[in-house]
């Protein structure tokens, strides 16, 4: 038999950002709880800031009935003499029954005990109480608190619990709050409980009490505000996806209105107002022709047709916080950008302050300008811009609003009259800062870019800090992956063991070899290609960032091309002959020792491939691979491990050299087809 089932745990508002971080798992976690139980089957989980919902249409009365089997000992072990030993004994108690009750049964060729245990299913309704509370006390969201005289903790206190089994209360009991068939609707509807007949009637009673219980609904609806709002105003709101994931989450009763800021603070970067409304006040900024304008839009909880009094205290509660940066603006512009103070600043234990650190930038950035050579650029140019990259970390605004630095470099410098080269660069020099974050824009603006990252991740290998398992406090693993997608846009060689190298004398002397198993780490994860053509790629010794990925992109279109099957088991015996030979010699091959004309043919068709000009690693993969008919005539026609040594060691030679050039390229017998 079944019913529906509503559960729901009613809470003081919770924090939207630890919800949202636990969203994924919460659902998971029921399932896995319902399935312990022989429970599980379809839900639905709904949230808004007040409510954890999870709803069955149909949920089973009773657990199935199931059985249980033991097996035990041998009987020749289990009985002696016609008497139990105590294996037997053991067993029996182990099944919870008289030994009398103990059977046997063939197994693996051996009478064994046995015990067949029937098991009747219990009815849910004794059940839930306990996987209601291993489910809410199984969520992690970050911090949690106490309240009352209560030792158990959650993220907000519970409120109230609502468990309807059809129209019936079931008796369950959360943080000493006992199950009433009771729910609390919007508070301006209705600040008291409102009572239930059954679970059905529970939908019908928020939304006639002003609560939208699905969070899609809520989502939606705030778009249409959106997109209705845009239309009679003619602006464009800009949509942050977090944002509106997170006023989804705060919102019973979601309406988006339209409110203004004094035309005055446009004064201010479009970012600075942009980051306070969003940040402090979850606003939406909005546009018109591109540009910033002194509008913003605001999702309201109220339940209400004049929305006149929320606009202005919005509004109220905004123009302070803009006065604020309106003020740390000007101050900053009257001090100027000076990076004085940074050699009181730590940058990090071991590494001295932010002032060292900026030293070691320029070292590293003059080392990779000599590398590059841009075009659009000078060195003094390239010290200016790294000399001043972490001057606005002594601003107002960047105490105010850290996630700004750089950013605000960028505008200092513009007003300073720095040349758009360096303050394009103090812009830049974080990115990317995200896996669909924009790039550097120019080649200067890519070195400062490499030179912060670089000493980063030198600077802490140093002091041995060094990421373990999924922790990566300093960002490192983003540091490598930004060098690898910044050198691939610019065109810009790095050779991972060389470069390292040569960077590292400025430092802590360390194992260099573990930076580079750090960065191959990163290369396997960051191109999403079959891992063995990475794994071939690596194996042949290549350290170079750029020929790495075009070889990789070789190799995976070989791999996928028609006919690379029966190819590669020709190669892979190539191999195989060549596992126990020296790769990294030179080999000389005397054609005067030829026997057989399957040898001069292979010999001839190598020297036509192996001295052409090729324009990518495809192309020339293609041709060495296309030695497959003379290296079977060869196989066919030809005894590799001649008697003769000298006549087994040009032929063994010969066929090295093949292996050799392919391994230029990859070691293709890594490879899984």
């Amino acid at each position: 038999m079944i019913k529906p089932l509503l559960i729901e745990i009613g809470v003081e508002e919770l924090p939207a950002i630890p919800l949202l971080k636990e969203l994924n798992n919460i659902e998971k976690k029921y399932a896995d709880i319902l399935e312990k139980n022989s429970l599980l089957c379809e839900f639905e989980f709904y949230y808004t800031p007040r409510r954890l919902v999870l709803w069955h249409r149909e949920f089973k009365t009773k657990q199935d009935d199931s059985s249980e089997e033991f097996f035990g000992a041998p009987l020749e072990v289990a009985y002696k003499d016609g008497n139990p030993t105590p294996a037997a004994l053991g067993f029996a108690k182990k099944c919870g029954v008289d030994i009398e009750e103990i059977g046997s049964v063939q197994k693996n060729a051996k009478e064994v005990l046995y015990y067949k245990k029937e098991l009747k299913g219990k009815p849910s309704v004794e059940l839930l109480n306990e996987i209601i509370n291993e489910w809410i006390k199984s969520l992690d969201f970050g911090k949690s608190m106490r309240w009352g005289s209560l030792h158990e903790s959650f993220i907000r206190p519970i409120r109230w619990v609502n468990v309807l089994f059809g129209d019936e209360l079931v008796d369950a009991e959360l943080f000493g709050v006992k199950a009433k068939k009771e729910t609390f609707v919007h508070r301006i509807s209705n600040f008291n409980s409102v009572a239930l007949s059954g679970a059905k009637d529970y939908f019908e009673t928020l939304k006639k009490g002003g609560v939208t219980l699905f969070p899609e609904l809520r989502r939606e609806s705030i778009l249409n505000d959106f997109a209705m709002l845009e239309k009679e105003n003619n602006i464009t709101i800009e949509i942050d996806k977090d944002l509106l994931d997170e006023v989804v989450a705060i919102a019973e009763h979601p309406r988006a209105i339209l409110g203004s800021f004094d035309e005055a603070f446009l004064e201010l970067p479009p970012e600075v107002i942009i980051t306070s409304m969003k940040e402090h006040q979850r606003y939406f900024p909005v546009f018109k022709d591109a540009k910033l304008v002194n509008r913003f839009v605001v999702v309201s909880n109220a339940l209400t047709d004049d929305f006149s009094k929320v606009i202005e205290g919005n509004e109220r509660v905004l123009r302070p916080r803009l006065a604020d940066a309106l003020f740390f603006y000007n101050n900053d512009l009257k001090k100027g950008l000076s990076t004085e103070g940074l050699e009181k600043v730590v940058f990090m234990k071991g590494l001295g302050t932010v002032a060292d650190k900026i030293e070691r930038d320029r070292k590293i950035a003059d080392a990779l300008f000599d590398m590059y050579k841009p075009h659009d650029a000078t060195k003094e140019m390239l010290n200016r811009a790294i000399d001043l990259a972490k001057a606005d970390l002594m601003s107002d605004m960047v105490y105010e609003f850290t996630e700004l630095q750089g950013l605000m470099g960028y505008y200092y410098a513009k007003k300073s009259g720095e040349s758009d080269e360096v303050a394009i660069a103090i812009k830049e020099q974080y990115l990317p800062d995200g896996e669909e974050s924009l790039l550097p824009s120019t080649v200067m603006s890519a070195i400062v870019a490499m030179s912060l990252k670089l000493d980063t991740l030198l600077g802490l290998f140093s002091v041995n800090q060094i990421p373990t398992g999924s922790r990566d406090p300093f960002a490192l693993r983003r540091a490598v992956n930004g060098l690898i997608r910044i050198t691939k846009e610019h065109n810009l060689e790095f050779d991972i063991v060389g470069t390292l190298k040569h960077l590292s004398k400025e430092y802590a002397e360390f194992d260099i070899s573990k930076l580079e198993a750090f960065f191959l780490e990163r290369l396997r994860q960051y191109f999403k290609v079959n891992p063995s053509i990475i794994e071939a790629v690596l194996l042949s010794g290549e350290r170079e960032l750029l020929k790495i990925g075009k070889k990789i992109e070789a190799l995976e279109n070989m791999v996928g091309s028609e006919g690379f099957s029966e190819s590669f088991s020709t190669f892979k015996r190539v191999a195989n002959i060549t596992k126990d030979i020296d790769m990294s010699g030179k080999f000389s091959i005397d054609a005067k020792l030829f026997e057989q004309s399957a040898e001069e043919t292979l010999f001839a068709r190598y020297n036509e491939v192996s001295s052409a000009k090729y324009t990518s690693y495809e192309e020339e993969l293609d041709a060495l691979l296309g030695l497959k008919p003379e290296l079977d005539k060869f196989f066919d026609d030809v005894m590799v491990n001649a008697e003769d040594e000298a006549i087994r060691s040009n032929r063994k030679a010969l066929v090295a050299s093949i292996y050799k050039s392919i391994l230029n390229i990859a070691d293709i017998k890594e490879v899984s087809v």
